[in-house]
């Protein structure tokens, strides 16, 4: 029998990936299971049991968290990345790493076969199959969700007839669970008007009195949370996605352009990733040099954009990572916020670097290293380009 690696989450598709390749196409299916932060080990066990329950070969999961933060997220969190000044790349980050490790597994078992659940519609068909045809060249990528064209309802009538029982309920949401946060896809999502509502968001809102919170970066990464220090990263996001999320922060819909071609909306919560990014910028802002900002905000962006296309290992996405790294030198500080029920606050920064020194003036009030004939010399010798040309145009149209 041929042996087929199948990215497995335990949902809807996937389990009917597992049996259609089984029963229908005859694989040796070997299922994995790629956790990037959204998963409890119970949760784990529970997929694992599904798999095995649904007559794969194999199971196994695999932890790339820390691998996921490490070659992805904290370039997002450099680079203040929001797609359209909204979304922070949960699902299109967290793609990478997955593909990333289901490549390495299918090489690692001599697999003949690669399959994922991936619809015809959306961005993860691109990344998934781009990666796997980059780093396992010549074995089978098999699609049955999107060869098939399969609706939700021909799914799960699919699965009875196999004996698999799965609540029609439960599959009225789309949920991918992350580290770096949760997309919601439904009903709501598939036009363009509607909010998702309340009971569709994974966390539930169970806090209203405002707190505030002080975050701590060193070097760009958030290492502290109210004064405890974590040991990667990692920790400090999935503790501030506990304390934020309790207040419903980070909830949205984000509208985008997918990889082909058409546009797409998609719910989301995200409420450590928010956080991180908007504290993170502010700190930025005190810390770097006008120019320094400029250009990572141009270089983020472009590397943001590529990365949502599936571009990840692209060459250039190295280059940029070593810049926006560089610039994360100095970014060393805490941030202070103050959370709300749905939104937060940022109230200012401390840091030994910051540029907004009253040593050297009050912005709008003194200044100290300056007089006030410099700033006059200044302005004109500033200015003197601008000034030369509009006196040679008015003199060239006057003399017509």
């Amino acid at each position: 029998m041929k042996k087929v690696v199948l990215a497995f989450s335990g949902g809807l598709d996937t389990s009917y990936c597992a049996i259609y390749l089984s029963k229908d196409r005859g694989f040796d299916v070997h299922t994995l299971t790629v956790n990037t932060g959204g998963f409890s080990q119970a949760e784990l066990k529970d997929i694992e049991v599904r798999a095995l329950g649904l007559g794969v070969a194999s199971h196994a999961n695999v932890d790339e968290t820390k691998a996921y933060y490490d070659q992805v997220i904290r370039f997002l969190v450099y680079g203040n990345v929001l797609k359209n000044g909204t979304y922070p790349l949960s699902v299109s980050a967290e793609r990478m790493s997955q593909a990333l490790a289901v490549a390495r597994y299918a090489k690692k078992i001599g697999a003949d076969a690669v399959a994922h659940g991936s619809t015809g519609a959306g961005n993860d068909q691109v990344r998934f199959d781009m990666i796997i045809q980059i780093l396992a060249p010549g074995l089978e990528i098999i699609t049955p969700i999107r060869d098939q064209k399969l609706s939700r309802e021909a799914e799960i009538e699919y699965l009875k007839s196999k004996g698999i029982a799965y609540s029609a309920k439960k599959a009225t949401y789309s949920i991918n669970k992350g580290l770096w946060g949760t997309s919601v896809g439904g009903k709501e999502t598939l036009n363009s008007m509607g909010m998702l509502p309340e009971d569709a968001w994974p966390t539930p809102m169970t806090k209203e009195k405002p707190e505030e919170v002080i975050l701590g970066f060193t070097k760009g990464e958030l290492t502290t949370i109210d004064d405890k220090k974590f040991s990667h990263p990692t920790e400090a996001i999935l503790a501030l996605q506990t304390k934020a999320g309790a207040f419903g922060i980070g909830r949205d819909i984000h509208v985008g352009d997918t990889i082909i071609g058409i546009k797409g909306r998609v719910g989301f919560e995200a409420a450590a990733p928010l956080l991180t990014i908007k504290a993170h910028h502010a700190l930025e802002k005190h810390v770097l040099t006008k120019w320094q900002l400029s250009w990572k905000d141009q270089l983020a962006q472009f590397y943001g954009n590529w990365l949502h296309e599936g571009q990840y290992l692209d060459p250039v996405m190295r280059d940029m990572e070593a810049f926006l790294t560089r610039s994360q030198e100095h970014v060393t500080g805490t941030v202070s916020v103050t959370l709300y029920p749905y939104r937060f606050q940022i109230n200012g920064i401390t840091s030994p670097y910051d540029l907004m020194s009253s040593k050297f003036g009050k912005y709008g009030e003194m200044n100290l290293g300056w007089t006030g004939d410099d700033v006059k010399g200044f302005t004109k010798i500033f200015g003197n380009q601008v000034a030369i040309h509009h006196q040679v145009k008015n003199e060239a149209e006057n003399n017509k």
